[in-house]
């Protein structure tokens, strides 16, 4: 059975330990939305002054004054010249910070990006196996080391702030998440862990344990890894992680503003709202739209697609890690293609406003090009939908109605569009 059939089955008998759980079904026709979202700046261009001339953007976000903060990783998202350049809420430069290098501040290796309602600044550094803690001015204030390893923190899973400051989430959620890391043998869920970084000993709280679909023995269908003289299993060289089923369901993971967790762990339309001090999944919000069973056409389609060239990113990314673990004498032989999930999940990204609405986009017609974007409250309320093709998920929310998108023109070169939101969607 799948999760999305066993879903089902669930919500039609609610079992009496879960009695105070709600469970809200939306109707299934669309509202439609308008995207009025009034132009206030964009910066980034092919040609100009050092600060505003990106590499590649890899994240943005909005501090509680407005202000705009660019993680500019230049050409290569693992590269140490990660800069952070700052503009005001009118787009006017003020400042940039971050460095390569081995001292406190200056970065190695980093992998994932979380800006703080108060211009706090956290970067995960695998180079210095620590999350790194820089204030609003980009001054380092001290590295904050988690347990790394099996049963551990993986520096290489996404990262959210929490809205009240001092900690942050991580898990194997989202794209980065599915298609980088895998999960643990021996696993039963994917765990969405809150992080106190406001100490240099991280304090970890699995406050999420999510559906964790069934996945392949780790190692299996790999091939052997020859180092130096030594040939290495698989799963040794992988730490015994199991790799996801292409099209598996994404976690997807949104934090409201008073901490609560939204989360959506199946192939169904179903968003679980969970108190993370107690755990307890409060609320389930559906909508009546079903999961398609995998058939030759659509496997055909997603081959084409670019879900397939990130999985086969991973493959070459996974090569990378074998070099960096054991040396440049690893060998990597071809990563096999990975099987695909039997169904299309219905839900491929969500996000939470700084107001508390969520954003959630469903797949359309075809896997993959425009998707039509909900918007829902916490409280299952349904808010209406903005079709295909008229907007894109921000890449970022911000106080005030304020929206960043990430934009790429023909030569792959980034700019950085901020918008206003009307009031409803805030």
């Amino acid at each position: 059975m799948t999760k999305s059939a066993a879903l089902a089955a669930g919500i039609a008998a609610i079992t009496p330990a879960l009695a105070a759980q709600e469970t809200i079904a939306l109707p299934g026709e669309d509202r439609a939305l308008a995207p009025d979202f009034a132009e206030i700046y964009r910066v980034g261009v092919i040609e100009g002054e050092a600060w505003e001339m990106f590499g590649s953007v890899y994240s943005v976000g909005f501090d509680e004054r407005g202000s705009l903060y660019v993680f500019d990783a230049g050409g290569d998202p693992l590269s140490a010249s990660l800069r952070i350049v700052v503009f005001d809420s009118t787009g006017t430069f003020t400042r940039e910070f971050g460095s390569a290098g081995e001292g406190p501040g200056e970065f190695i290796m980093p992998t994932g990006y979380a800006l703080m309602r108060d211009g706090t600044t956290i970067v995960a550094d695998i180079g210095h196996r620590a999350y790194q803690i820089l204030d609003a001015e980009g001054r380092f204030v001290r590295m904050a080391r988690p347990a790394l390893g099996r049963g551990g923190v993986s520096l290489l899973a996404p990262i959210l702030p929490d809205p009240g400051g001092g900690a942050i989430f991580t898990g194997d959620f989202g794209a980065a998440g599915a298609l980088g890391a895998g999960s643990r043998a021996g696993a039963t869920s994917r765990p969405v862990t809150r992080l106190d970084v406001s100490a240099e000993a991280v304090e970890a709280d699995t406050v999420v344990a999510s559906w964790l679909p069934p996945r392949p023995e780790p190692g299996a269908g790999l091939p052997d890894i020859k180092v130096g003289g030594r040939t290495l299993s698989p799963d040794t060289v992988y730490g015994g992680r199991t790799l996801p089923h292409a099209l598996e369901p994404y976690l997807l993971v949104g934090i409201l503003p008073d901490g609560v967790v939204v989360y959506s762990d199946s192939s169904a339309y179903a968003l679980k709202i969970t108190r993370p001090d107690t755990r307890e999944t409060v609320r389930i919000i559906t909508r009546p739209f079903r999961p398609r069973p995998v058939n030759s056409a659509i496997r055909e389609e997603f081959g084409r697609g670019e879900e397939a060239a990130r999985l086969s990113a991973m493959r070459q990314g996974m090569a990378i890690g074998v070099s960096l673990r054991f040396g440049d004498d690893a060998v990597v032989g071809d990563m096999p293609e990975l099987p695909l999930y039997p169904e299309v999940p219905v839900l491929v990204a969500l996000s939470t406003t700084w107001n508390g609405r969520i954003w959630v986009a469903r797949r359309g017609d075809e896997l993959e090009g425009d998707r039509p974007v909900d918007v829902l409250t916490p409280d299952g309320r349904y808010i209406g939908t903005f079709p295909a093709g008229t907007t894109a998920m921000p890449h970022a929310f911000g106080p005030n109605g304020l929206a960043a998108f990430i934009e790429l023109n023909d030569l792959d070169v980034a700019t950085v569009v901020v918008r206003r939101l009307p009031a409803a969607v805030r």
